[in-house]
């Protein structure tokens, strides 16, 4: 990332009605223009399954469905019926190659976390394997027997009256920042079935944590470089060598109480206890195993708001998610007064770059910022983009998913709309080569942790 866009890595991509940046403006939130919202893409997580498998061949597999049959009721049944014909419920892209159908057995027939039910966490996870676009960042309401409970863990060894009085109010969260973590949810949902079932399995299970194993060079070239980058996420991690290491994921302790609240008082619109969950656990791996499930807010040694994720946080977090080597590339050129002055390339490369990645198998998970009459940023977000079709005079329409619009189906916008608006997109790194320098995830993060103490000293 060149140094004219630096500024902008402060600025948390989430979506809220007040966000507060770093230059102390405040933003309403503005929504895009949607084209069109759709009810199908010609698309879905069974054209990326690999290895196909649509018959139960062992005596084990048809025991396993059969019970499962027996468990949910007539419309999870239909979805499950539909996952086996896709190929979805017998994939094994997962780490360690268990099946979907393996995962959703055991989260049906073993204990789940205090306060969890099995046919809930079965269901939601069944349905969002079957349709992810039924993915939402949107928080609920503490209910009043949960109440006094949610108070007394937030406000857990704090004895000053003030900040007691903010820490109750804090609790009422009106408007998410867990754009990003419901993203990289939607992906591994729509992308890695199988792997999206064995966090819900795991995340859900009394130790409420998972384990990955991932490659050091999908993090960094170097091994070294890799393990500073797990040491500074303060990720808990396992390394025998110079090529793997194994991470544990969980969410953080206060998640618990979300996912019990969702479990009995869940609203139309809001999030499931399995959404709690998932976006609460992608939320402690970026901000460095810092967040609050209480409050939706964070703290972590490379953001100086407590909303959200920055940029850098969020390929750290892909990248260990779904064991890939991602790429963020900035396209916008931002000066030090968060003003929009221009962009790394034009449209026409921005958008080669991201139809390459859609053609590539690889879904888009881009950030977008919004302007005010001055061209200064007063809003960002996270979307994901998950495919294309051409307009009117062969221009581009991208097909989307936002995980805040209040919506289970995917949205439609014109290149001459979105385009403009992106400031980073995550991509693989062979797509941008011939076209653009870009700072490596590691680099770029040292040189956050360098220039955040720096300014603490200087205090």
């Amino acid at each position: 990332m060149v140094d004219s866009v630096k500024n902008i890595q402060q600025y948390n991509y989430n979506t809220v009605a007040k966000i507060r940046f770093n230059n102390n403006i405040a933003a309403d939130k503005i929504t895009m223009p949607v084209l069109n919202s759709i009810n199908s893409v010609p698309f879905c997580s069974s054209d990326v399954v690999i290895n196909k498998r649509t018959e139960l061949s062992s005596s084990d597999e048809k025991q396993k469905y059969k019970e499962l049959l027996n468990i949910v009721d007539k419309n999870t049944k239909k979805q499950l019926e539909v996952l086996l014909k896709s190929g979805i419920l017998l994939n094994c892209d997962s780490n360690d190659h268990s099946t979907v159908l393996d995962n959703l057995y055991k989260i049906a027939t073993t204990q789940r976390a205090e306060g969890l039910s099995n046919e809930g966490i079965l269901k939601d996870t069944i349905a969002t394997i079957s349709h992810p676009f039924v993915i939402t960042q949107q928080f609920g309401d503490i209910p009043p027997e949960y109440r006094s409970k949610a108070l007394a863990a937030n406000t857990q060894g704090q004895t000053n009256l003030v900040t007691r009085y903010i820490d109750q109010k804090d609790i009422d969260v009106e408007h998410s920042g867990t754009c990003v973590a419901a993203s990289i949810e939607f992906n591994l949902a729509e992308k890695m079935p199988a792997e999206f079932a064995r966090f819900a399995e795991g995340l859900s299970s009394p130790a409420m944590s998972v384990k990955k194993e991932i490659k050091l060079s999908n993090l960094a070239d170097h091994a070294l470089d890799a393990i500073w980058l797990l040491n500074a996420f303060e990720i808990p991690f396992e390394a025998d060598s110079f090529d793997r290491a194994v991470l544990t994921f969980a969410p953080d302790k206060n998640a618990i109480i979300r996912a019990q609240i969702q479990t009995t008082h869940r609203d139309s619109l809001e999030r499931s206890p399995l959404d709690v969950l998932m976006q609460s656990t992608f939320m402690q791996v970026g901000s460095q195993q810092s967040y609050n499930s209480l409050t939706d807010k964070r703290l972590g040694k490379f953001n100086q708001n407590d909303k959200g994720l920055i940029e850098f946080e969020k390929t750290f977090t892909e990248s260990v998610v779904e064991d890939k080597s991602k790429l963020s590339v900035t396209y916008q050129t931002v000066d030090e007064n968060a003003r929009l002055v221009g962009y790394e390339t034009d449209f026409d490369t921005m958008k080669k770059h991201i139809l390459s990645a859609l053609d590539m198998g690889e879904n888009v998970i881009i950030g977008y910022t919004q302007v005010d009459q001055n061209n200064i940023i007063i809003n960002g977000h996270e979307i994901t983009i998950i495919g294309y079709k051409r307009g009117p005079e062969g221009k581009v329409i991208f097909i989307c998913n936002d995980t805040d619009d209040d919506s289970s189906n995917p949205v439609e916008y014109s290149e001459d709309y979105l385009l403009p608006k992106i400031h980073h997109a995550a991509l693989p790194e062979s797509i941008v080569a011939d076209d653009l320098t870009v700072t490596p995830n590691w680099v770029e993060g040292l040189n956050i942790y360098k220039e955040m103490k720096n300014k603490a000293g200087a205090k």
